[in-house]
């Protein structure tokens, strides 16, 4: 019974922190409207949690060391949701993108030491039960986000979406005081690395910076995130090559020499790609283009992440049974190609039932990927390089979101532009079909009492609002699709990665 408490208070702790990933996301336009800053201000929110978050993921296993896991644990959780309160009381945007970074440092290891306990709890011919279990809140988090943000905002306001984490770790903060026990492996505590924390801070932030704000301020056209890309560059060779020489790193890249955490790493990013990239394109199609409010965004994506809890302990159950990872992996990338490429061909006039079913398809595909790669990226390595392994791995889930986010905003701004541009070409003089649809328009307006003039100018104002719905529409089409192509074409890479390997990992993980 213990056990089954903790395990379900790790799991939506873990939850509790994705969810705060996507959950501001539907809520930005009300925050700037409150606090009387631009959006594109207010869009920081965002990006200090995502900075806050990558730089402390992959130090999570040398806190818990430092610190004692026990101790460590209990003291983000209170972290997150002391700043979480503090961000519903933020009465200005810099104190709000302040709190969010503080709220995003506690929050970096309710990821990745949960994960650690969820493994321990299980024996290790059950460790694919252990990850279908984990996999719920990792798939469901960033998923349900948008949905509970938009309910809050849409019924309450915009401060209880971090109003909701306070009981929430209240209750998991005094859990695991009661249960939660230090590992029976601890890792050796040496030196503190600080010339590894300082380059991995600096590279990381300056990394997930220019991800996220990238596209707003038109890349490598403005000279800080010029200035950004270099220091990322630079310290994060410099952060890689420190670690691999100093005798006590900080993040302990060694792990990486296991051929399945490698694997599991590169495919866990083309995940992250996906997962975060279609929840943000989703939403924002629906209520833009289709004038669904956040309630009913919310009710199209539900059924999808619903069913996915069936597909991750289906892809569990496939594993203990001996299927290949190599045959679950590729099945899951094809379903969410299925679903991109059933997206891609969606218009205006498309139904709310054919959105959800498209969106199952997308639930089921990276619920079938996570429980196998989840299982693979620690099933070769030692109890005492769990933490470290996990951490790695959910780091790059992240790092996979931001850069997913990063291309398809740059991809729907250029090809919103280009489908622009060729709708205009059409409509002119000489296009007796466009001459007949602005003549009706005007004699629309004529017909509401509207003089001549204005009639004209309200005629060619709605043919260009028309244009630019249109142009719109067709860019997020391209945008699923380019999502769903690199599921494609990295399947191949998965194929070539373990095909000689296949045999040797199907035994690894049945037996765990």
């Amino acid at each position: 019974m213990k056990k089954n408490i903790l395990l379900l208070t790790v799991i939506t702790a873990a939850m509790m922190e994705l969810i705060d990933i996507s959950i501001v996301n539907v809520a930005l336009s009300h925050m700037s409207g409150n606090l009387g800053s631009t959006l594109e201000d207010t869009s920081w929110v965002i990006t200090s949690y995502a900075i806050a978050n990558v730089i402390i993921i992959p130090l999570t296993s040398f806190l818990a060391a430092q610190l004692g896991r026990r101790n460590y644990y209990i003291g983000s959780i209170i972290l997150f949701a002391f700043f979480s309160f503090m961000c519903g009381q933020a009465t200005n945007i810099w104190a709000l993108v302040a709190f969010r970074f503080m709220q995003g440092l506690g929050g970096g290891a309710l990821l990745s030491v949960s994960q650690a306990i969820v493994f321990e709890l299980f024996p290790k011919e059950k460790q694919s039960v252990a990850s279908a279990l984990f996999g719920i809140g990792v798939f469901i988090g960033p998923t349900i986000g948008p949905t509970l943000g938009g309910f809050i905002t849409e019924f309450y306001s915009w401060p209880w979406i971090f109003y909701i984490n306070l009981p929430l770790g209240v209750i998991a903060a005094t859990i695991c005081f009661l249960l939660l026990k230090e590992p029976l492996a601890k890792p050796v505590i040496g030196k503190v690395d600080w010339p590894g924390i300082f380059l991995l801070a600096v590279g990381v932030s300056a990394l997930q910076t220019v991800l996220e704000r990238g596209e707003t301020e038109d890349w490598f056209e403005t000279g800080y995130i010029v200035a950004l890309s270099v220091i990322a560059f630079f310290g994060l060779v410099l952060f890689v090559w420190w670690e691999l020489k100093t005798p006590h790193p900080v993040v302990n890249l060694r792990v990486l020499k296991s051929r399945n955490l490698s694997i599991a790493a590169v495919f866990t990013f083309i995940s992250g790609i996906g997962m975060f990239s279609s929840v943000f394109l989703t939403p924002v199609f629906a209520q833009r283009l289709l004038g669904f409010t956040p309630s009913q965004t919310g009710l199209l994506l539900l059924p999808g992440a619903i069913l996915a809890i069936t597909g991750l302990m289906i892809s569990a159950s496939l594993l203990r049974k001996g299927i290949s990872p190599l045959y679950i992996i590729a099945t899951g990338m094809c379903l969410f190609f299925i679903f991109s490429w059933t997206m891609s061909g969606m218009n205006l006039q498309v139904s709310a039932g054919s959105i959800s079913t498209a969106l199952i398809l997308r639930g089921m595909g990276l619920a079938i990927i996570t429980v196998p790669l989840t299982t693979l990226a620690v099933s070769t390595l030692k109890p005492i390089d769990i933490p470290q392994g996990a951490a790695l791995n959910n780091m790059m889930r992240q790092l996979g979101g931001s850069f997913g986010l990063a291309l398809v905003n740059t991809y729907l701004h250029i090809r919103s532009a280009q489908h622009r541009s060729d709708i205009v070409s059409h409509i002119t003089a000489d296009n007796p079909l466009a001459l007949e649809r602005l003549s009706g328009y005007t004699h629309y307006f004529l017909s509401k009492g509207s003089s001549q003039a204005h009639a004209q100018q309200q005629a060619l104002q709605l043919m260009e609002n028309i244009v630019a719905k249109q142009s719109t529409q067709l860019s997020y089409s391209d945008a699923y699709l380019i999502v769903g192509l690199i599921f494609l074409c990295t399947l191949p890479m998965l194929f070539i990665a373990v095909r000689k390997k296949t045999e040797k990992l199907q035994v690894i993980l049945t037996d765990h």
